[in-house]
């Protein structure tokens, strides 16, 4: 009878161990130098060999033809029964999923009494899956693991050291611990390639590639999967065969998804997955490998490579470098990781993939803030050129939403055209939102360079930063009311102050002295914190509007029917967004048109 590949290739030596030097370099050395401990703890992954390291420990402490190098022969009889898991005097495995209790630990204590078999040799204790022992089991080794009998070791394994820690914290001051490294996919695929030229046979690249990627870091089961495949027949490992084997999606049903995702067809969706779901694809799976393709172009789209990309990859992801920025990939990538766990308990996985892929195909649907407000911000500067259609635009424009009022006491300025908004090139709206006349935005002081001063009867006036200053109002609670949420907007603007604009924002000027002290009333004594800080910007603002403002008063008054205001980061975003809408009409609609929310 034949044996297993994972079997017949499991490491005799500490050098066959693959990826795992720096536990096998120190385990040779301890023996050479006579520094062996008592206990071992092996952490890590499934299949990334730790029993087998456990086992090459047993086989150099007990090989009878030991090489100068402290390396175990691997061809004596004492090597071939440890390596194959059959029985011996001196070494005992045990698995403690099915051995865990109390009494059994007392069984193992007893019997680590007795004295090895010869003088030269050691008693071997490997205890698999140890984090499945019990507390009380833990608590009944926890003396022999301190001072165990003399040439006596125990060898723990275990894919979960977590487990140890919380039931039995003080076992692990009693071991050495070693924690196993993953196995990358180029190792995997070197040993496979070692392994199956051993065997006579031979294997495509790409082949060896998706079976590296399948193990998912596990030699073990890099090679049960190469079994696997090998039972179909052959001599050659091919791309097909393992994809029949494992159940894989072939990489052009993927590049399919991809263009549909690329050239915006979300009504392609659904028959694309549904010809998927009759061939009984795992939507697991099936959304683990769509993951890695968007990883992947990712990769190209920022001028990377991933090495293990197989070869139709390389030659086609390049291709579709121009229907993709890194910014939609990385959102996409993050839903997925949004609903992966769902996807995993969920009964409608097949309506989750569909919906999932919809949304990648209506990306450029949804909009983005930001470029909406450089969109709205270009406005200020743009050319009188555009005079009729912004008057017409400002005709049509609801009249609930106004700018700031800005005007000199004796000043009559005749109305200048202000150019419509013009959004971004790169911003993205949603074209088939519902059909609503919305009115360009009527600037107001946002912008450090220029300042827009508005009044209902004469329209709009822009004063430059670098025009000649012109009179300063006089301090008074009526005009100071009035304009209000124009100081509170040049203070955003001017020092780019979330949190104090948006306190301003819920503050009242209550009372003007004539000599020239201010009163500002707020909600807690959190938003009193936040103005005292700002004292001076806040100043700076008032004086430039008005004249005589020598000093600010700042009282506290909780609201009525309840409890003050509390100021956190929810409350600071509904702040800045109402701010926003009430200076930009445009956004305002945007905003119910589309149900967007401040991210940032």
């Amino acid at each position: 009878m034949s044996l297993a590949l994972a079997r017949k290739y499991r490491p005799r030596r500490f050098a066959d161990v693959a990826v795992q030097s720096h536990v096998a370099n120190t385990l040779r050395n301890a023996i050479a130098g006579d520094r062996l401990g008592h206990a071992y703890l092996f952490c890590g992954p499934r299949g990334t060999g730790k029993t087998t390291l456990a086992r090459v420990l047993a086989m150099a402490l007990n090989c009878e033809a030991r090489r100068e190098d402290r390396e175990p022969c691997g061809e004596c009889a004492s090597c071939q029964r440890i390596w194959s898991g059959g029985a011996s005097l001196d070494v005992v495995e045990i698995d403690a999923a099915s051995n865990r209790g109390v009494d059994d630990a007392r069984e193992l204590r007893e019997r680590a009494m007795y004295a090895p078999s010869g003088e030269d040799r050691y008693k071997v204790y490997i205890i698999d899956e140890a984090h499945m022992l019990t507390r009380e089991a833990w608590n009944a080794l926890l003396k022999i693991l301190e001072e165990p009998p003399p040439r006596v070791v125990f060898a723990f394994a275990t894919t979960e050291p977590n487990k140890i820690q919380q039931a039995a914290a003080p076992v692990l001051s009693r071991m050495q611990r070693f924690d196993l490294k993953r196995i990358g996919p180029a190792d995997v695929r070197a040993r496979l390639a070692t392994v199956l030229k051993a065997e006579g046979l031979t294997a495509q690249s790409d082949a060896l590639g998706m079976l590296a990627r399948a193990a998912d870091g596990s030699m073990r089961d890099a090679l049960s999967l190469t079994d696997q495949v090998l039972s179909l027949g052959g001599t050659e490992i091919t791309a097909e065969r393992v994809r029949e084997a494992l159940g894989l999606v072939h990489e052009d049903e993927h590049l399919a998804l991809l263009d549909i995702v690329a050239e915006r067809r979300p009504g392609d969706v659904f028959a694309a997955v549904a010809r998927l779901a009759d061939h009984g694809v795992d939507f697991g799976t099936l959304l683990a490998d769509f993951a890695d393709l968007l990883r992947a172009q990712l990769s190209v789209v920022l001028g990377g490579t991933l090495p293990d990309l197989s070869e139709r990859l390389v030659e086609e992801l390049p291709k579709r470098v121009k229907h993709f920025a890194a910014g939609d990939l990385l959102r996409m990538l993050n839903m997925v990781v949004e609903i992966e766990p769902h996807l995993k308990r969920s009964g409608q996985q097949q309506m989750l993939f569909e919906t999932l892929l919809v949304r990648f195909a209506l990306l450029d649907r949804t909009i983005d803030l930001e470029q909406v407000l450089r969109g709205v911000g270009s406005g200020a500067g743009a050319s009188t050129a555009s005079a009729p259609s912004a008057s017409a635009g400002r005709s049509a424009a609801p009249p609930a939403r106004q700018a700031p009022i800005v005007a000199a006491p004796s000043e009559r300025v005749t109305p200048a055209p202000v150019a419509a908004p013009v959004v971004a090139p790169t911003a993205r709206v949603e074209s088939e939102a519902p059909a609503r006349r919305v009115a360009p935005p009527v600037p107001s002081v946002t912008s450090a360079r220029a300042a827009v001063a508005i009044t209902p009867s004469n329209g709009p006036e822009i004063a430059d930063r670098a025009a000649p200053r012109r009179d300063l109002l006089a301090l008074d609670i009526n005009r100071l009311a009035e304009h209000w949420d124009h100081i509170v907007d040049s203070v955003n603007a001017e020092h780019r102050a979330l949190l104090l604009s948006s306190t301003l924002a819920h503050a009242t000027p209550t009372a003007v002295t004539a000599g020239g002290t201010v009163t500002i009333t707020v909600e807690s004594d959190a938003h009193a914190d936040i103005l005292t800080g700002g004292e001076a910007v806040l100043l700076a603002a008032l004086r430039r509007r008005f004249d005589g403002v020598q000093k600010l008063v700042v009282r506290t008054i909780a609201p009525e029917g309840g409890a003050p205001r509390r100021l956190n980061e929810g409350a600071v975003k509904a702040d800045r967004m109402a701010m926003l809408r009430r200076q930009s009409p445009l956004l305002d609609a945007a905003v119910d048109a589309l149900d967007l929310e401040l991210m940032d």
